[in-house]
């Protein structure tokens, strides 16, 4: 079977988590992703731990169904291979600083002018413009500089480190996987390719849906529990008496007294409906004093049956094993060479005519470099040789 995007063809220069999760999106959805990897240069992701079968699990992940080639880009050899898979593989994802590219001498205007088609997609941390540019920096670094941080946490205790990257998949991959597929139709229509500029705290910046359009239209300024979705409101987390927790997103009055009623305080459904700060810290105390009468499971069994916006906060154990996430089929099985299949998510986004399937987990360095090029038509003899001078590995 074919995927969606299987007319597409992707050279993939980049590491860590946010170039490779977006590549992983577009080669499960189909596209043919070709991996350009450095043998000198650790990609961190190869020793992350864990590890199965001696394999980081998050580069069997985040690299599956991809073939990758070890080039040195330092040889002007490596460089030539590049400019010729350019003409073939029209798209480009890198993630380097910007103008570390076009020092290796595979900077857009470099392969634009062999391929004008070409679709350039460039992800960093704070653009290819401004003062910020050449700057080094993580997920933590772009969500506080986006000012996200400054709402996202307890008065008492500060902003909290996200248990996900939030700039980096939401900001960087998710928004660069959207702008890749953008510039693909517009060039059905005109032929010609660009560059996609996509800075992980430009894309974070744009998240914030709700408190961006409140302060800039009205400004009001956010802060750690000042608004109805950030615990400023009884919509919240609770922990139950043996120290486990639930959410309650009980915002609207059809929820609100199912819920109250399930506590058995259906006085209080009322109190939810109030704008007051005041009203709604005594709310909460209210609820937080109920939840400690109980313990999870209890509450679970209870909640199980309403349609209120309450659900229990699951460890990563238990969700993998919930119903929903079941039914969904959200976890697959991945082929890999000398082994059992290894368990990864699947690909979230669903086809009537569905996606194929799973080829491989990510591959070992280099593992298609010869592959790759008999397909560009270097003998076995050239082969060898560019393997001798440590041009490709």
């Amino acid at each position: 079977m074919q995927g969606p995007l299987s007319s597409l063809k992707v050279l993939d220069f980049s590491t860590l988590l946010p170039g490779p999760f977006a590549s992983l999106l577009l080669a499960d959805m189909g596209a043919e992703v070709l991996r350009i990897e450095s043998p000198t240069r650790m990609d961190l992701l190869r020793v992350l731990p864990p590890h199965d079968g001696g394999v980081s699990a998050s580069h069997a992940y985040l690299n599956r169904n991809k073939r990758c080639i070890a080039l040195d880009l330092k040889q002007p050899e490596a460089v030539a291979m590049v400019k010729q898979l350019v003409a073939e593989y029209d798209i480009v994802l890198e993630q380097f600083r910007p103008g570390v590219m076009d020092k290796l001498g595979v900077g857009y205007q470099a392969l634009k002018a062999i391929n004008p088609k070409l679709i350039y997609v460039s992800i960093t941390g704070y653009g290819q413009t401004g003062p910020y540019k050449d700057r080094a920096g993580h997920d933590i670094n772009y969500l506080a500089l986006a000012g996200i941080a400054s709402y996202t946490g307890r008065r008492e205790s500060g902003p909290l480190p996200l248990g996900i990257q939030a700039a980096d998949i939401a900001g960087g991959s998710l928004h660069g996987v959207i702008g890749l597929l953008a510039a693909v139709i517009q060039r059905q229509a005109t032929g010609q390719g660009q560059q996609v500029d996509i800075s992980m705290t430009d894309c974070a910046f744009s998240l914030h849906g709700m408190a961006g359009a409140g302060y800039l239209a009205a400004g009001v300024e956010p802060a750690m529990e000042n608004q109805a979705l950030n615990g400023g409101s009884f919509y919240d987390y609770y922990r139950t008496r043996d120290g486990r927790w639930f959410s309650v997103g009980s915002l609207e009055p059809q929820f609100m007294q199912q819920f109250c009623a399930a506590i058995g305080r259906p006085e209080l459904a009322a109190r939810g409906l109030s704008l007051n700060p005041q009203d709604q810290l005594a709310l909460k105390h209210e609820i937080k004093v109920e939840f400690e009468r109980r313990d999870f499971a209890e509450w679970s069994q209870l909640f199980a049956g309403l349609d209120a916006c309450v659900e229990p906060m699951l460890n990563l154990s238990e969700a993998v094993e919930h119903p929903q996430i079941k039914a969904r089929q959200l976890i697959t099985e991945v082929p890999r060479t000398g082994g059992d299949p290894q368990q990864q998510i699947a690909c979230p986004i669903k086809f009537s005519a569905g996606l194929p399937e799973p080829r491989h987990i990510g591959a070992a360095l280099g593992a298609h470099t010869e592959e790759v090029l008999v397909e560009l038509g270097y003998s076995a003899e050239r082969i060898a040789e560019l393997k001798a001078n440590k041009v490709v590995a």
